[in-house]
This record gives structure tokens, C-alpha cells and sequence, in this order.
């Protein structure tokens, strides 16, 4: 077959069912998100998919790597904010394989448009890290108009450039993702894109509000802000675009033979919905990392797919490595696991169990088959997830062979693992003991 073109689309604090095929339910406008459900109905669909981490910069790790993110001391939990600006170790080393360095040494032009998030230049950023080309934030959240971080400053840039330009963030790298598409028709290699929307993380603004944003400084960490329906509203603008981009691919007869995924970096936020989970963001419970995952590639995935395969971040990178025909670095194997036998046949399904591990608030959990071993505040819990997604039923005293198992399997994963740095803390501009009780 053919080797595809791919593009990888990640949301950001994206709950588990914001979108429509995922169980969420219409708006006041209408459905939320037509074009990724349309997307879900036309390929593939993970109802037990997961991120690599509760927070940002540690799933991002992990896609770049096809590795647990904790290898890493840059993904250490969330150091990378506007104070890591001129750090020389926090980021993504650029000497590490990455996703896009691998499939670029395959002959795959490759781009990221949207969030970086992986360290500040001039020691770490997106062209050092096999990106070709880069048009986004280098930090987390920023102004979806001024496009300023948390502390004021201007960040949205071009390669290695700052770039001012005016206009609605998520649609300026809906554009950008469309011009790339039919620049790239011309070309004989295939592509690989990064789109990485900040929709919808905060600032909680839409397309309309332009003009009427309060200064970033307010409003980026604005505890009153947004609302369900600003929420939704903007989810809908990040599908609006994805539409655009999807039409592009028809234009340039380019649909059938393109792979694009689609997933969140972390469990929702304040407005989002994860029904029928618990908890989100930096959470381990399974609002925090389970998201959505949908895969749709017209050439080998049939329509109408629904798998309940698990995976994580980590896994679609090594799917997207040999789907590409790439091979991993020898000095760095690859922890994730490719997924492309399921893509091709839903019954191909294997054994895979996944770990976690915070220091916000001691968290640490496995998912291995039905079963869930997590641990908060020094607390056990045991839960069988198929019959309690809600984690409600804690089977810990009822099942204490099989905590003790599952507790034992964690710490001989967690001793593979270079220990979490003394200093390693969630800094997100607020603290957890600010949100509203979920």
C-alpha cells in the first residue's frame, strides 16, 4: 500500500464527551461537532482510549517520543510555563528521535501548526525537533486575540520568528492547515502535520468576542469566565475548521490515502463534559485521561469501526511510525505500540496495560484488562471499569490478592522508570484547590 499522508489533530482539555459521538449532547446551535462525527462514522472510533498524562506537556512528550513522557525530566508533571523561558532543560532534547524527525528521515515533509509546549527557544523548539515547518504558541494557553501568554507576552510565531498577525487563533491554524494541504498536493514525498489546537483550553472566547476580551492578564486565569455555552461554542469553531481541511483533502484527491487522527492531550476542564467518568484534568481517575480517539483513513479503516481496544498517546505514534514505513532509533525503543492491526481489523485486538504515575497528590494508576489499580492521597482503590466507569465501587477489601498483584505490577513498572525529580510539581497559573469541586 501506498504509504499515507498524515495528520494528527490533538484538542486541547478536551472532555471524554464533548462531542456528539461520543454522547454529547446538542447545543443551543445545533450539533457540536458534525464534522469529527462524521469523521468517527467514516472510520474508527476507541471507546477505552487514553492520554499519557492528566496535563499538558507530559502527553506531548510522549507524542513526540512514542515513549512514557517520564524519561524525560522536561515532563516531569507541568514545569513549562512562561517562567521556564530561557531553561535549558526543561523541553524536548533536541537530540532525542522524535515522531516527526523519524518520519522526516523516512522522506516525509513534515509541519506542525498550533501548540508546541515542549520548551523555549534557542535551546528547544519545533524546527529542532524535526519539524520542517511551524506556525503556533510556543507556551500553553494564550489569548485567542492578542495570542499573549499568561504573563503578557506576545507568542505566536513563525518557525523560529515572532509573528504578529491578526485573528481568531483556532482559525488562523485552521488556515494554515489548509494552505499546507494544497501546497503539499504539489509534492511527490507525503506529509506529515501536527495540528495541535489550544481550542478549548482558556481564555474562554469565541470567534464573536473579538474586541470584547478583557486583558489577557485577566482573563486567562479568570475563575468567573466562560461558560458551557462559550465552551461549546468554541469546540464547534475547531470543528468548523477541521471541515475546511477535510475539504481540502477532497479538492486535492488526497482523502482516501490520508490517516488523520484525532484525540485530546488530557481529560476536560470546568465545562466540559465527560459523562459518564469522574474527575478531569490532572486527575488519574478516568475523566482526567481518558479522551477521545478517532481514526479515519478511507484506504485500510472501514467505515463505521468502533473498537475497545486500549491505548494511549504513545501508541498512535508508533501507528503512525508504521504505517509510514519508519523505524524507531535502537537507543531509543519505543514504548508505545502500534495500533495499525486494529485499525485494519477491529477483532485484532492485544493485551496492553497502561501505567500513570503524579506527585499532585501522590496519584498513581495501571489499567490491565478490566481492572484499575489507582492510588490518591496514599489511598487504594481497586475497580473493575467495564462495570463501574464512574469508580464508585471500590473493590480494594473485597479483592485484596488482586490489589496487592496489580499495586506490585505498578511499582516493578515504576522502578523501570527514572524516579520523579524532588522539585517535579503541577504549575499550572492556578491551584487545584481553586476549581470548582467536580
Amino acid at each position: 500500500m501506498q504509504r499515507p499522508n498524515i495528520i494528527f489533530i490533538v484538542a486541547d482539555d478536551l472532555g471524554f464527551a464533548d462531542l456528539g459521538c461520543y454522547g454529547g449532547r446538542e447545543a443551543a446551535f445545533g450539533p457540536v461537532s458534525p464534522v469529527l462525527d462524521r469523521l468517527a462514522a467514516k472510520g474508527i472510533r476507541f471507546t477505552q482510549g487514553y492520554a499519557n498524562s492528566p496535563v499538558c506537556s507530559p502527553t506531548r512528550f510522549a507524542l513526540m517520543t512514542a515513549r512514557y513522557q517520564y524519561r524525560l525530566r522536561g515532563a516531569a508533571e507541568e514545569p513549562i510555563n512562561s517562567k521556564s523561558r530561557g531553561s535549558t532543560t526543561l523541553g524536548l532534547p533536541p537530540a532525542h528521535p522524535t515522531l516527526p524527525s523519524l518520519l522526516r528521515d523516512a522522506g516525509y515533509r513534515t509541519a506542525l501548526i498550533g501548540k508546541w509546549h515542549l520548551g523555549f527557544p534557542p535551546t528547544f523548539g519545533p524546527l529542532r525537533s524535526g519539524y520542517e515547518a511551524f506556525f503556533g504558541p510556543m507556551s500553553g494557553g494564550v489569548d485567542y486575540f492578542t495570542h499573549c501568554d499568561s504573563a503578557g507576552r506576545h507568542d505566536l510565531w513563525t518557525g523560529d520568528q515572532d509573528r504578529q498577525e491578526e485573528g481568531y487563533l483556532t482559525d488562523l491554524l485552521s488556515r494554515r492547515a489548509v494552505d499546507y494541504v494544497e501546497r503539499m498536493a504539489s509534492q511527490q514525498a507525503p506529509f506529515f502535520l501536527s495540528l495541535h489546537y489550544t481550542a478549548p483550553h482558556w481564555p474562554w472566547e469565541t470567534r464573536e468576542d473579538e474586541g470584547l476580551a478583557p486583558a489577557v492578564k485577566n482573563n486567562l486565569f479568570d475563575l468567573a469566565g466562560g461558560n458551557i455555552h462559550v465552551y461549546r461554542r468554541m469546540i464547534h469553531h475547531m470543528d468548523e475548521g477541521i471541515g475546511w481541511i477535510m475539504a481540502a483533502l477532497e479538492k486535492q484527491g488526497m482523502v482516501d490515502n490520508t490517516l488523520v487522527v484525532f484525540t485530546s492531550d488530557n481529560g476536560g476542564e470546568r465545562f466540559s463534559d465527560n459523562w459518564p467518568l469522574v474527575g478531569g484534568k490532572m486527575d488519574l481517575t478516568e475523566g482526567g485521561i481518558r479522551v477521545p480517539w478517532i481514526a479515519h483513513w478511507p484506504a485500510l479503516i472501514r467505515a463505521g469501526s468502533v473498537s475497545d481496544q486500549h491505548c494511549m498517546t504513545m501508541d498512535w505514534s508508533a501507528t503512525m511510525l508504521e504505517a509510514a514505513g519508519a523505524t524507531a532509533d535502537p537507543d531509543y525503543p519505543l514504548d508505545g505500540v502500534s495500533l495499525l492491526p486494529v485499525l485494519r481489523d477491529t477483532a485484532s485486538r492485544f493485551h496492553r496495560p497502561l501505567h500513570w504515575r503524579m506527585n499532585h497528590r501522590g496519584q498513581r494508576a495501571l489499567r490491565d484488562g478490566d481492572w484499575k489499580y489507582l492510588q490518591v492521597d496514599g489511598h487504594d482503590y481497586l475497580f473493575n471499569i467495564p462495570a463501574d466507569e464512574r469508580e464508585r465501587a471500590n473493590h480494594a477489601g473485597r479483592e485484596p490478592e488482586r490489589l496487592a498483584a496489580m499495586r506490585a505490577a505498578w511499582e516493578a513498572w515504576n522502578a523501570s522508570m527514572p524516579p520523579i525529580p524532588d522539585d517535579a510539581t503541577v504549575s499550572l497559573g492556578y491551584s487545584s484547590k481553586d476549581m470548582p469541586q467536580r
